[in-house]
């Protein structure tokens, strides 16, 4: 999609989409994801099929600078992208996001604010989509997801601990070419979550077969060591991070379903050991 978008692009067939890519509450792994993107590269993408105009994390300018490119594009189509939680406590003062003529803007008010302008909006990562580690408990902040926050049934959500940038590029890729993905009723694409990582792993004939790893290092099926995938919908097996080969079951460690809504409370214990009941 993100290839399609950029030919589209060249053709004339479609416009560059104007983006804000707003970090909020969470620790900035969608970020390096994203930064970390092979086919193609984020610069390709900035350069080709996305304008974004407010990305903290890779732009130049700071705080009431970077806010004013921010408000530069208010008045056209463009799409939110939030890459975290946004804390509630406080009135949302445990996370600000710049100043603005002397006024502490928070992230509350930022997506509020920009959600209500935004042709698209976009949850990066699982914070951004459930609130994730960063509502973890206590949840001190009493920080939230998006859409929760937002009360909107609207926002398309790509979880992931971080999110996998092949996914990002591709929805923002089907956004410029052809509008909203198809999606299942979390607001998830079903290109990238609509089927199990249990039913594509590569352990999966172990499993099927009752044959169960009891420890660490084995190639049998780690279900019994407290795998989350038979509970997790991600393209983890057939897409991988940094252009490399490598993912956690690969890697010889349980998935701890971190694309997954509750993560991380709701899957603990992440590891079990001596053939325990399993996720």
């Amino acid at each position: 999609m993100a290839k399609r978008a950029i030919e589209a692009v060249k053709s004339g067939e479609r416009k560059k989409m104007n983006a804000i890519w707003l970090e909020t509450s969470g620790c900035f792994g969608e970020a390096i994801s994203l930064l970390n993107a092979e086919d193609p590269d984020v610069l390709y993408m900035l350069k080709e099929f996305l304008n974004i105009k407010y990305f903290e994390s890779i732009q130049g300018d700071e705080d009431q600078e970077a806010l004013e490119e921010l408000f530069s594009i208010l008045k056209s189509e463009f799409v939110l992208i939030v890459d975290g939680a946004v804390p509630l406590a406080g009135d949302g003062l445990f996370t600000i996001i710049g100043t603005y003529n002397v006024r502490k803007i928070t992230a509350k008010e930022a997506v509020n604010f920009l959600a209500s302008k935004a042709k698209y909006i976009v949850s990066v990562g699982t914070c951004a989509c459930y609130g994730g580690p960063t509502a973890a408990k206590p949840n001190l902040s009493e920080a939230v997801g998006v859409s929760e926050f937002l009360e909107r049934n609207d926002v398309i959500k790509i979880p992931g601990c971080p999110a996998n940038p092949v996914w990002t590029m591709g929805v923002l890729g089907h956004l410029v070419n052809y509008g909203v993905p198809e999606l299942d009723k979390e607001g998830r694409p079903l290109a990238y979550y609509g089927e199990l990582i249990h039913d594509r792993c590569p352990r999966r004939r172990f499993f099927d077969a009752g044959i169960f790893a009891k420890t660490f290092g084995g190639e049998e099926c780690m279900f019994l060591l407290g795998c989350r995938g038979p509970v997790t919908y991600a393209y983890c097996p057939v897409s991988r991070w940094n252009d490399s080969e490598n993912w956690p079951i690969g890697d010889n460690t349980t998935c701890i379903g971190c694309a997954a809504p509750g993560f991380p409370d709701s899957m603990e214990p992440f590891v079990k050991y001596g053939g325990g009941e399993g996720a």
